[in-house]
């Protein structure tokens, strides 16, 4: 199963786009509460989580995103299952995404160490080891990150053509009429 962690302060677009363009590609998907079954955005919009943190199966866990925001990265990080989860999906290979300051959850637990990576400017001291770069989105073995909500739609791209296809990346793009990509 591929986890979207949802906790108090997240960054609505960076979570719910890609959420929603995931389900379009009929990828198996489910945002886990962190903070609770409903999670309050950075923006105040407020949404019901599919799953509470204390529900989570970790032998399930397949991929996983952190979306960022603020104070939402920080409670991602002051989680210990959601460490877990990301710590055994980049163990074993598996996609671990992040996007705006949540890459620094990355570069915390030591998985961004000689790999191409961006964040939210500001944040690239955090990202240790990391080779920093300049693009909206990169994505770098089985990780992919990218600098914030203006990237969202380059940021799912790359999720969708990594579990799926380019093809199927870009389809699912044109049937929302996003043409820039």
């Amino acid at each position: 199963m591929f986890y979207i962690f949802l906790a108090d302060g997240f960054e609505e677009v960076e979570a719910l786009t890609p959420l929603d363009l995931m389900r379009r590609a009929k990828i198996e998907v489910q945002t886990v509460g962190v903070t609770g079954r409903y999670v309050t955005g950075s923006h105040n919009i407020t949404v019901k989580a599919d799953l509470c943190i204390e529900e989570l199966d970790k032998t399930n866990c397949d991929a996983v995103m952190l979306p960022g925001g603020m104070p939402g990265t920080t409670n991602l990080y002051n989680c210990e299952k959601v460490l877990e989860c990301v710590t055994k999906c980049a163990n074993e290979n598996k996609l671990v995404c992040a996007i705006c300051a949540a890459p620094l959850i990355l570069g915390r637990l030591g998985l961004l160490e000689g790999k191409a990576a961006v964040c939210f400017p500001g944040f690239e001291d955090e990202l240790k080891g990391a080779e920093i770069v300049n693009m909206p989105c990169v994505t770098q073995e089985n990780i992919i990150t990218a600098k914030g909500a203006g990237a969202v739609f380059e940021f799912s791209k790359a999720i969708i053509t990594y579990l799926k296809d380019e093809k199927t990346a870009v389809s699912i793009l044109e049937t929302i009429q996003c043409s820039h990509m």
